[in-house]
């Protein structure tokens, strides 16, 4: 089961129970992906011990000028302009680029061929029982959606675990799409703001086009108005978790402690939570089918 966890804005909480939901599940085989490779920090409250680092490079088009005939084909098939033809000359844009190697595959005389650049680094550990493989895209790149798609890549082909956790990055952009895309299982966290609500409402979009079953956590559910709750009673959207605004929790956080660990009385929370999940993946199924 591949179980993501996303937020239509950053600062819910996602992190918090990605990690904590890892941790009490870890008998069960548990890989964690953290796909938040702008900001991964998975293994600052897992604390794995890393057995391997590695950087990773995209594909940047590499023209041989000599060669080409200067027919702009890569030009036009690029949707990013991050390639251009101008007279008898062709301009690579790096920064634009999103390694999808279609320039080199269009290319009808073979002018174009491999160059790579580094656009940042992935690690692999283990905490406890719990495989943690996560990205860091370079400071000053743009494009994370390559480095998501290779922690996936190498986490989804690795692993023989029963659950797959993916850390999704905040938002419901293409990073998001990225990350989320494939799993068996969304869950949206959010919090009882105006803000919380109104990015809930995109993410829940974003996830209804993916047509992959959902859920909702909320976060710090004592404070703010009721407003998420009126909002998934009357769109139907299961409310899987909440979490009270409880100080003890904020203490154990900025500490880098997990709150199961700290405070093993909210392991329950958890645990049912996963339940929820699969009750809710198989209600979904029923009316799919």
């Amino acid at each position: 089961m591949v179980i993501a966890i996303a937020s239509g804005k950053g600062g819910t909480g996602k992190t918090t129970i990605a990690t904590n939901l890892a941790r009490i599940l870890e008998d069960r085989s548990v890989t964690l992906l953290d796909c938040d490779v702008e900001e991964p920090n998975c293994h600052l409250f897992l604390k794995p011990i890393i057995e391997k680092e590695r950087t990773f490079k995209t594909f940047i088009p590499v023209v041989d000028l000599e060669v080409c005939t200067f027919c702009g084909k890569c030009s036009e098939l690029c949707q990013f302009g991050s390639i251009v033809t101008i007279k008898k000359n062709v301009l690579v844009f790096p920064e634009l680029c999103h390694g999808c190697e279609g320039c080199k595959l269009i290319c009808p005389v073979g002018a174009i061929s491999d160059g790579n650049k580094e656009i940042g680094t992935i690690n692999h550990g283990y905490s406890g029982k719990i495989k943690i493989i996560y990205g860091r895209l370079r400071i000053g790149e743009a494009m994370s959606p390559p480095l998501i798609q290779e922690v996936k890549r190498l986490g989804l082909s690795e692993s023989r675990q029963d659950i797959t956790i993916i850390d999704a990055p905040p938002g419901t952009s293409c990073p998001v799409i990225e990350a989320v895309k494939g799993s068996d299982f969304i869950l949206l966290v959010t919090e009882p703001t105006p803000f919380g609500l109104h990015d809930l409402k995109l993410a829940v979009e974003m996830v209804k086009v993916l047509n992959i079953p959902f859920g909702v956590a909320i976060n710090r559910s004592t404070t703010g108005d009721r407003n998420v709750w009126q909002y998934c009673k009357q769109n139907a959207v299961p409310i899987l978790l909440d979490i009270p605004d409880d100080r003890e929790i904020a203490t154990a956080y900025s500490r880098g402690e997990l709150i199961v660990q700290s405070l093993p009385h909210y392991r329950e929370h958890f645990e049912t939570l996963y339940e929820k999940v699969k009750i809710t993946m198989k209600s979904f199924e029923e009316v799919s089918s």
